[in-house]
């Protein structure tokens, strides 16, 4: 008799928290699933740039809260592109010695991992044009060109052949590594040969 009143009053609370069970379950999975829809994160090679209420904010590696009402974000690739600068013929590289070269240099570049320089890139260029292969001609070209010249006319062509570190070296000198936002991390001669008479 006692067993039966003492199942018969736990029915009602097992019950209860059965229920109260399954509401947490489901207000939990809510919670989450609200979560990995707002919460956005990126790669090692990547940024997001998030536009919007609270002002603009950067995040590498760590993820960022994104309302699509409130918020904008975008993608910024950070990895390492080549630029290259190709001067031949008459508009050869002219030396010390005033031989002219025909000469193909590559620059490696890529948006410094800081977020101040992320921002700054964000803001000057824009997310999607930031890593553009064309884009970033556009940017250095006419700087990589002018130092290309200035260090050139400091090398005979037979020293500029023989002793290419001395080359680099003085490029990153003159160009410097910090270009407002993106980084110059390394340069190469890829190909110097001097000009044929005949394209003179």
């Amino acid at each position: 008799m006692i067993s039966l009143l003492a199942q018969s009053n736990l029915s009602p609370f097992l019950s209860w928290l059965m229920t109260a069970g399954v509401v947490i379950v489901v207000v939990v999975g809510g919670i989450l699933a609200l979560f990995s829809q707002f919460f956005r994160k990126v790669g090692p090679e990547e940024a997001i740039v998030r536009s919007g209420a609270g002002g603009l904010r950067a995040k590498t590696g760590k993820g960022i809260f994104v309302i699509p009402i409130l918020h904008r974000s975008e993608v910024m690739d950070l990895s390492l592109k080549r630029i290259e600068i190709k001067r031949r013929g008459e508009a050869g590289l002219i030396c010390k010695d005033n031989v002219r070269a025909d000469i193909e240099v590559a620059f490696y570049v890529r948006v410094n991992n800081k977020i101040e320089d992320i921002l700054q890139v964000a803001e000057s260029v824009g997310c999607k044009r930031a890593s553009e292969q064309a884009a970033m001609v556009v940017l250095f070209d006419a700087l990589f060109s002018e130092a290309l010249k200035t260090v050139g006319k400091r090398f005979d062509f037979v020293q500029l052949y023989d002793e290419r570190d001395k080359f680099k070296a003085a490029m990153l000198e003159v160009i410097g590594r910090d270009l407002n936002g993106y980084a110059l991390v390394d340069c190469a001669i890829d190909y110097l040969e001097q000009t044929p008479l005949d394209k003179l």
